[in-house]
């Protein structure tokens, strides 16, 4: 996730080891993120904005006030300058192209023969700014248009609550169409004009089967309700601890029925921290019948 929201160019303050672990520890409990310590330029760089507006002198007078009783407000803005955003419209193309060839038409065909629902209900779990949520819808409504008559919902959720109010608002350089196939990007997106030149906002059709929230990943009971017939959590999970990542991994899997599908990243695996999911593709799972201990890596 790489565009995150604007930051100070000025030369930040010295974060001191100490600090950073404060900083480590704290957002560790929170999230479930594990900042290294390699992480200290990136901290300092995208902290020291609030200490100056703040006029606190320190980060470890700012980790204080964070930490305040009742200071939440600022506990949320501190973790959205910390979140990374690198996201890219149909971002691991196979995986989008898995759904359009094998996943999709068998569904529309089960559907058809009355052997499942015609509904379909995919959680985009660390949605960025958007773009993953939007591919995802433009990929279900070309399977199931909306004559089709399917009942189509995608739940968008990220820890960041700018990024979330990013990818509601649905507006994005016209430099980010360039991985939009171009027949989906004439048929979903609206070219900004005049005082928007330059910019492409998504329409009203991909907009529908759309609903966002913040959530953490780390605290189930901020989920969003209910079960998934689909689940991307993509490149969101390499940033947790093991500990942390091994939960987060079978809350997901007891979201899915068995034939759900669960999509990570091209640098994520399953190996070797839970066997209550076999691969279908690379980095693709779903569920296996019945329950399954995880294992520690």
């Amino acid at each position: 996730m790489n565009a995150h929201g604007p930051e100070s160019h000025a030369l930040p303050p010295a974060l001191s080891h100490t600090e950073l672990m404060l900083f480590q520890h704290l957002v560790e409990a929170e999230t479930g993120i594990h900042l290294s310590m390699a992480k200290n330029a990136l901290v300092a760089n995208r902290l020291s904005r609030r200490l100056r507006e703040l006029g606190l002198g320190s980060f470890a007078a700012y980790h204080a006030y964070v930490t305040t009783r009742g200071n939440e407000a600022e506990k949320v803005r501190m973790l959205d300058s910390l979140c990374t955003h690198e996201t890219s419209f149909f971002r691991e193309s196979r995986h989008f192209d898995l759904l359009r060839e094998h996943v999709l038409p068998e569904w529309a065909a089960q559907g058809a023969q009355g052997r499942r629902p015609r509904s379909l209900r995919v959680w985009s779990a660390g949605c960025s700014t958007g773009e993953e949520p939007y591919s995802l819808a433009m990929t279900l409504l070309e399977a199931f248009p909306r004559e089709s008559g399917w009942n189509l919902e995608i739940v968008a959720t990220d820890l960041s609550t700018w990024a979330v109010q990013r990818a509601e608002e649905g507006l994005w350089s016209m430099e980010r169409a360039r991985t939009i196939p171009p027949h989906l990007l004439r048929k979903y997106m609206l070219r900004g004009v005049r005082s928007q030149d330059g910019l492409m906002m998504a329409g009203p059709e991909v907009r529908q089967p759309l609903r966002f929230a913040r959530a953490n990943l780390h605290v189930p009971a901020t989920w969003p309700q209910g079960r998934f017939d689909i689940i991307f959590c993509r490149n969101v999970l390499i940033y947790f601890g093991a500990e942390a990542r091994a939960r987060v991994i079978q809350g997901l899997l007891e979201r899915l029925p068995e034939t759900g599908y669960f999509f990570l990243g091209h640098a994520e695996s399953l190996i070797g921290i839970t066997a209550a999911a076999r691969s279908v593709s690379a980095n693709v799972y779903t569920p296996r019948p019945g329950p399954a201990a995880l294992s520690r890596e």
